[in-house]
């Protein structure tokens, strides 16, 4: 190994020990008893903002490390880029959290995530209008009255002995467990080695399904290929940088395995139009009450509007904009899948499992993947180890691509169909 990779080896470490106990999402979460007293006092009657307290924090002396890790980095350089963006991303993260509970947070989660208006990467469509075409399709075909609601009940018990049968066929040397958390108050939760799924509550087939897709074969395997990284420990860490990418690699693990529904595509649309009403003025309870009116039932649009409040305040007029990655996240990551495949190049995204990185990080950072300088990803989701079975789905899509609806449409209207 060269000089200038060990010293990128060395900064890397420091960035690890600069914001390994900076935790965003867990830091935003509300506890489950204000969701208790919010719907107690709904079913009431009463009209009542949650108050949320957020723990106060002060990382001046954490930026200066990150700044200083950044300013030693060449950005010519891939894996100097890469420490360059990542650092400057936990920068920002860290202003974030200074500014939890007031208007200002905003400005530093758009600039973290985005925000609704924002175009879609090679399109002229941007997030609210791929919402707004999800919401219509599956309206088209469900209505909106089955949104919340499943044919049978799996508990979160069975859900558990489900998912630790399945976890061990694929985490053949980690041991990722699943517990059922009376405290959760969204419906699960991952992290590298844990799964919490929300006590009391009913779930379906298509949950187990998105479940172990999403947060075990993402999510919790990204976190462990980069955490067996043995250069670039940051690999293994969720940089907010990497979240479009991560969510949208998570659902497009749902699409390509038949594991998402229409509904769950209007549920994650939802949300979008939801931060929208936020930034524009609407209070909690008014999008609370929007959740209720597309068919959620009163816990599911309680945490749905949760993650648009989180970390601000709930009277309007400002949003966490975290969940406006996940549509154009999935058309990123499925854009680049077909790419690889037409490149010759679906190796490529093998690597993108190798830890948490962006598409951009993929591309660039891909010769120090050749040397061994980064390890090749330790698990694959099942779906990317049939490769054949991928390619058969991307070809499909890269043909079907060339057909115009519009012209099929004129063409059947002259046929008489």
């Amino acid at each position: 190994m060269d000089e200038e990779l060990l010293r990128y080896r060395d900064l890397d470490a420091e960035l690890v020990a600069a914001v390994k106990d900076i935790k965003m999402l867990s830091t935003l979460s509300w506890p489950k008893r204000v969701q208790d007293q919010f719907l107690s006092d709904w079913r009431a009657g009463r009209r009542q903002l949650p108050q949320i307290e957020y723990k106060k924090f002060g990382f001046a002396e954490r930026r200066k490390q990150l700044k200083a890790i950044a300013q030693q980095c060449d950005a010519a350089h891939p894996i100097g880029n890469y420490l360059q963006r990542t650092a400057h991303s936990w920068q920002v993260a860290t202003l974030l959290l200074e500014h939890l509970g007031s208007k200002q947070m905003t400005q530093y989660s758009v600039q973290l995530y985005g925000r609704p208006g924002d175009r879609i990467a090679g399109s002229a469509v941007n997030n609210l209008e791929a919402a707004q075409h999800f919401i219509a399709a599956a309206d088209d075909i469900l209505g909106n009255d089955a949104l919340g609601e499943v044919e049978y009940c799996l508990s979160a018990e069975i859900l558990k002995h489900e998912m630790e049968h399945r976890l061990a066929e694929v985490f053949t040397q980690h041991k990722v467990s699943v517990v059922v958390d009376p405290d959760l108050v969204a419906k699960a939760a991952a992290g590298p080695t844990r799964i919490r799924l929300r006590q009391s509550t009913c779930f379906s087939e298509y949950d187990l399904s998105q479940l172990l897709e999403h947060e075990a074969f993402v999510h919790s395997l990204t976190s462990l290929n980069g955490r067996n990284q043995r250069n670039l420990g940051s690999l293994g860490l969720n940089s907010p940088r990497i979240t479009a990418t991560q969510e949208g690699l998570a659902v497009f693990s749902e699409l390509v395995t038949g594991s998402i529904d229409i509904m769950r595509m209007k549920r994650i649309s939802l949300r979008i139009l939801a931060i929208d009403m936020a930034l524009h003025g609407a209070n909690f309870i008014e999008v609370f009450h929007f959740f209720l009116e597309q068919g959620q039932s009163e816990t599911e649009s309680f945490t749905s509007a949760m993650r648009v409040f989180r970390g601000v305040p709930t009277s309007g007029g400002a949003a966490f904009t975290k969940d406006t990655v996940y549509l154009h996240g999935l058309l990123s990551v499925h854009t680049f899948f077909r790419w690889a495949l037409r490149s010759g190049r679906l190796d490529l995204a093998q690597h993108l499992f190798a830890g948490k990185m962006t598409l951009q990080d993929v591309v660039e950072l891909e010769p120090h993947v050749a040397s061994g300088f980064i390890d090749p990803p330790m698990y694959l989701p099942p779906w990317m180890r049939r490769s054949n079975g991928l390619a058969g789905y991307l070809s499909f899509s890269l043909f079907v691509n060339r057909i115009r609806l519009d012209q099929v449409e004129r063409e059947h209207v002259l046929m008489g169909v």
